[in-house]
Parts: C-alpha cells; sequence; structure tokens
C-alpha cells in the first residue's frame, strides 16, 4: 500500500475519495451545470473559474480518482475517447514520425491514416508484441511518438510496455498507451515509463452504456501536457455535466465489475480454449497464450474481461454462429453490465487486418454459466 495513499483502489472508488458536500453533507457529488462564473467587484474570478469549457468542477473528481489509480500528476475528461486519443496527436508537430501497433482500435487507425497524414505526420505500423521490431522502426531525432495498445482490440496481443518505454526514452519520444481493455485496475502504464495513459471511458470506467467519455492521465505536467489541455479547451473536446456526474457515478464500482468481468471472461477461454469448433481462444490469461508471460508481468488482479474466439468455417460459421446466441447481445462497445459480441471484420470494413472467423466477446456481469451455455448451443451442429 502506498503509504502517500492509506487507502486501496476499492475504498477509494466506491466512496470517491472520500466526497462529502460540505454545506449540506451530501455523499453524492452534485451536477455541475453552470456554464459560465462570477466576478467579484474587483473583477477577480470569485473561485478561479472562468467558463465551463476548461473549467467544469463536475471534472475534478474523476480527475483526481484517475491520479490516484494510475499514478499519475494530471488527468483531463474528453468528451469520448477518440478526442481524447487524437488530442495526443495533435500537440505533435507536422513531420512528426509516430509508431503505432499493427492492430488497434480501427476508428483511430482510419484516423491516423487519414486526417492526421493529411495534416502531416509520418504513421507507422509496427508489430509492437516484438520489441526489437519497435526499435528498428525508430528514427532517431524524427521519432516523437511511439502510441501502444495493450491488450489490443481486438487480437488481444500483449505490447511489453517496459521494454518499449524504454526504447521511447532513449530515442527522446513520448510513450502514450491505450489502456481502455485493461483498466486502471489491472495495469498502470505510467509505472512501467509510460508519459501518457489514455482511457475509452465510455468503456470499463463508465460501465453501464450511457455515456460516451475519454480520458487522459499524464506522468509529468510539462509543456507537452499543457498544450493537450489547449486543445481540448480550445476545440471544445469537453464532456457535458451530465455527463460527468455519470462517469463520476460509474467510477464508484469499477472494482466490483472489473473483477466480476475478469472472472467471467477466464472461465469463458478456460471452457473453449480445446473446444471442437473454436479454432483459437484469444485471453492474455490463458497460459499457452503468446503474450501471457508479459501480461502476467505487467497485469495484476486479472487479465481484463475482454476475449476473442475464432470459430471454425470462417466468416460463414463465424456469422452463423452470432445469429444463433439468444443471451449476448450483439452490439459494439465494451465494458459495460450487459455481455456483447461482434464480427469485428464486418464492423471495420472490407480492408479489415481482423481475421474474418474472429468474434469479439466483452463479458457483462451475467452468470458465467449462463453466457457459456449460449456460446454452447449458438456452436452446435
Amino acid at each position: 500500500m502506498d503509504p502517500l495513499h492509506p487507502h486501496r483502489p476499492a475504498t477509494d472508488l466506491a466512496q470517491a475519495l472520500g466526497f462529502g458536500e460540505p454545506t449540506t453533507g451530501a455523499l453524492v457529488p452534485p451536477i455541475q451545470a453552470s456554464t459560465t462564473y462570477e466576478r467579484g467587484p474587483d473583477n477577480q474570478l470569485l473561485a478561479g473559474r472562468l467558463y465551463s469549457r476548461p473549467d467544469n468542477p463536475g471534472y475534478e473528481l474523476i480527475e483526481a480518482v484517475l491520479n490516484r489509480l494510475e499514478g499519475g500528476t494530471a488527468s483531463a475528461v474528453f468528451s469520448s475517447g477518440m478526442s481524447a486519443a487524437t488530442a495526443v496527436f495533435q500537440a505533435l508537430k507536422p513531420g512528426d514520425h509516430v509508431i503505432v501497433p499493427e492492430q488497434f482500435y480501427w476508428a483511430l487507425k482510419n484516423w491516423l491514416f487519414g486526417w492526421a497524414k493529411d495534416w502531416g505526420l509520418e504513421v507507422e505500423c509496427v508489430d509492437q508484441t516484438r520489441p526489437e521490431r519497435v526499435a528498428a522502426a525508430i528514427r532517431p531525432g524524427k521519432t516523437a511518438l511511439i502510441w501502444a495498445e495493450t491488450p489490443a482490440n481486438p487480437s488481444l496481443a500483449i505490447t511489453d510496455l517496459a521494454a518499449v518505454a524504454a526504447l521511447a526514452r532513449q530515442a527522446g519520444a513520448r510513450f502514450a498507451v491505450d489502456s481502455t481493455f485493461a483498466t486502471p485496475l489491472l495495469s498502470q502504464p505510467l509505472s512501467l515509463g509510460a508519459d501518457v495513459v489514455m482511457h475509452s471511458a465510455t468503456k470499463y470506467l463508465n460501465g453501464h452504456s450511457d455515456v460516451i467519455a475519454g480520458t487522459l492521465t499524464t506522468r509529468a505536467n510539462d509543456a507537452f501536457w499543457q498544450r493537450i489541455l489547449r486543445i481540448r479547451a480550445q476545440g471544445g473536446a469537453v464532456l457535458g455535466p451530465f455527463e460527468a456526474w455519470l462517469l463520476a457515478r460509474g467510477l464508484r464500482t469499477l472494482h466490483v465489475r472489473v473483477a466480476a468481468q475478469c472472472s467471467t471472461a477466464m472461465a469463458i477461454a478456460r471452457h473453449f480454449e480445446s473446444h471442437p469448433r473454436i479454432v483459437a481462444c484469444l485471453y492474455p490469461g490463458l497460459e499457452r497464450s503468446p503474450g501471457h508471460a508479459v501480461a502476467a508481468r505487467q497485469m495484476s488482479g486479472g487479465f481484463g474481461g475482454m476475449l476473442a474466439l475464432r470459430i471454425d468455417g470462417g466468416a460463414e460459421g463465424a456469422l452463423r454462429t452470432l445469429s444463433r446466441l439468444q443471451l449476448w447481445k450483439r452490439a459494439t462497445s465494451l465494458g459495460g453490465t450487459e455481455s456483447l459480441i461482434e464480427h469485428r471484420a464486418s464492423i471495420e470494413g472490407p480492408t479489415s487486418p481482423t481475421p474474418p472467423d474472429l468474434l469479439r466477446l466483452s463479458t457483462g456481469l451475467e452468470d458465467a454459466g449462463d453466457l457459456i451455455a449460449d456460446l454452447e448451443a449458438a456452436l452446435a451442429d
């Protein structure tokens, strides 16, 4: 236990860092709806706030909780995971070289190879499961950022964060990590050498499929971080007051949800890893997984609630299985209380690198046995 933070994460989450409203004694934070803030007769801001876009007090509890969980210096909430992720790239300069994984969140990849390349970034995809390939791709004096995603979407591939962080540091590049699948409870990339960690808070942090949001947390409150904050404020990529309140509410049960989802995902992976209709079960918690040893070293408390199944019979077999499910919800997203499944290649389109036989699963809070039975029935001949 950190002596500077005497409570474990579960306690800090459940009590929202011990929040209590001093005037009324309320234990639930209020919705901070005001868009503007008053000045006194001396024309000075009464509480240091000018306008809600950069200064809404509803963000502060969320950001404080994230700092606590991630071990960060500062955090910022955004209007979506995409706006959080793209802010990191927008803080770079035209001509900068960036290294990204071979397979990662499809919407961000499309943005990088569209808008970001047109703007002037040089974007290179590298197999980050092999640090030597990252090292070979670095261009001294030119590589400004390495962006990792682990476990990766939807392959569940694992990147050795400490190894890549060392390479970035040697090259004078920044290292940012999308840790959405892992959550701050299972992995803390900043402690492994990352400079910035990003979450699509739409997913596990909120956990109820009713908020679009994103977050960034930084190791250093430096000039690069201040540039990110200006991009957020000037571009207006901010969260609404009600959405901020919902996100703060969702965070209070993160530890309970993630523990249950990890347990269910592991039960499903164990059940189907040798199933005759399953070509491959992709889950870093399985000992036979190529990334298991690294995941076991850099994740604690579980291996996440996400897994993927590659179905016998190619795309036809995968889609047939998908059509037969009764309990799993055929929908895009992840991290909510309900279990979701999707044929990722269909979502990503004809240029998708995702195998056509792959189904991505997000385990919810249902009974694990019921979820397994539904999959078994769908796989039956």
